[in-house]
């Protein structure tokens, strides 16, 4: 790993106003890269994904664990005039202010982009909603299952014949923290020429929309509504799950030239010289008479012969695994895909890499452990130049909250 002062935004200091998922991922990539981040919570109640559970391990949900690393934490009460200074205080030597409240509700509080920006110009500030500036109802909240649903993909996914479903993982917050973590890099880039900061604008839905890519553009082209393929490709065949002696696996013959080596291992160079399948345009006009062709040969024997013969032919191919198993095939091939943090109450704590590293195959990054809530309070505030015995008052009042030592730290 690479040290803490050559990370790409190492001494960007970030203020993180968020909760659940897209906020939380997008300042973890950003921690993951460097920054420093600090989490604002709730000092009763934290983050909602904090109760997010089972499971759980040393008092922690999964899903708190999952995009909370390499930050530290501060437990404030906003709603006490107190409180609000300190983050107001925070926010005022920040870089970057990202925040998920519901429309209008920052700027209630004074931690708007026109507020924060007064007073700290160069603040690159990013505000997530679930759908977007300028449309109406203006306050509408969402979470990720709605945003599926609205955004046409449910629509697109499940059975051709079953019902509409979502995608198994928050696909439209995650989009939604990729956007904004690319957007705030930008912009921090052009304040290194301009000196200004900037209000970038991010939702979910439009996340989503852009993250339907061909499906909307396909249906934009041809004025015709999204249908459901199941497991197959609207524009691409054979690109599908196939029934194999043993279950199932996926091809994705992605040009002509696949598709013939694909042909050539099942034997059946009758299917790669049939016009009817000559090209993909071809196979996609006549899917209904090429694919029990094909899953006729394949079911003839087990997936992992077929695997590793239509991999050594050069034809795009995967086993359908589980997650585990996905994680320990990673590391089977070579290069894990997780790494471990000592966290102070789950102890060794797996944590899955983010999806970048160096060109030499080197990490960019280094971490911490996700916070536990108001872990770094007293240290954070002393850092904004408060005073010992304002801190204790503050604690004493229930303003500010600080964690007890773990067991272990103790």
């Amino acid at each position: 790993m690479t040290s803490s002062q050559d990370k790409p935004l190492a001494g960007v200091r970030v203020v993180e106003l968020a909760r659940v998922l897209s906020g939380p991922y997008a300042t973890m990539l950003l921690a993951d890269l460097g920054a420093e981040v600090v989490k604002v919570e709730h000092p009763e109640r934290g983050d909602d994904t904090r109760h997010w559970g089972p499971p759980d391990i040393g008092g922690e949900s999964a899903y708190y664990l999952s995009t909370n690393r390499g930050k530290r934490d501060l437990a404030v009460d906003m709603k006490d005039p107190d409180g609000l200074a300190v983050v107001r205080d925070l926010c005022a030597g920040a870089d970057v202010v990202i925040e998920n409240f519901r429309p209008g509700v920052a700027a209630r509080l004074g931690l708007g982009y026109d507020e924060i920006a007064a007073g700290n110009p160069g603040v690159v500030y990013c505000s997530i909603s679930a759908f977007g500036d300028g449309r109406e109802p203006s306050d509408r909240p969402g979470f990720d299952a709605v945003l599926q649903a609205e955004t046409g993909f449910m629509h697109i996914t499940g059975e051709v014949d079953g019902v509409p479903s979502k995608v198994g993982v928050a696909i439209t917050d995650v989009l939604t923290a990729l956007n904004a973590a690319v957007a705030i890099n930008a912009a921090l880039y052009r304040r290194q020429a301009t000196g200004k900061g900037e209000h970038v604008v991010v939702s979910l839905l439009d996340s989503a929309l852009s993250g339907l890519v061909n499906v909307v553009q396909s249906a934009l082209v041809s004025g015709n509504e999204a249908k459901r393929y199941g497991n197959a490709h609207a524009s691409v065949v054979p690109y599908e799950t196939l029934p194999v002696a043993d279950g199932w696996i996926t091809v994705a013959a992605g040009n002509d030239a696949q598709y013939r080596r694909l042909c050539a291992v099942l034997g059946r160079d009758d299917l790669a010289e049939d016009p009817r399948f000559a090209t993909n345009s071809d196979r996609v006009r006549n899917r209904d008479a090429l694919i029990p062709e094909l899953s006729g040969e394949l079911s003839a024997r087990p997936g992992e012969e077929w695997v590793e013969e239509l991999n050594a032919a050069g034809v795009p191919v995967g086993k359908i695994r589980g997650v585990l198993e996905a994680v320990r095939a990673a590391a089977d091939a070579g290069r894990s895909a997780t790494f471990t943090v000592d966290h102070p109450t789950a102890g060794p704590l797996a944590q899955v890499r983010p999806g970048f590293a160096d060109s030499d195959g080197g990490e960019m990054w280094t971490t911490t452990p996700p916070p536990r809530l108001g872990e770094h309070t007293r240290e954070i505030l002393a850092d904004l130049g408060v005073a010992a015995d304002r801190i204790a008052e503050l604690e004493k009042r229930g303003v500010v909250r600080q964690a007890e030592p773990a067991e272990q730290d103790a």
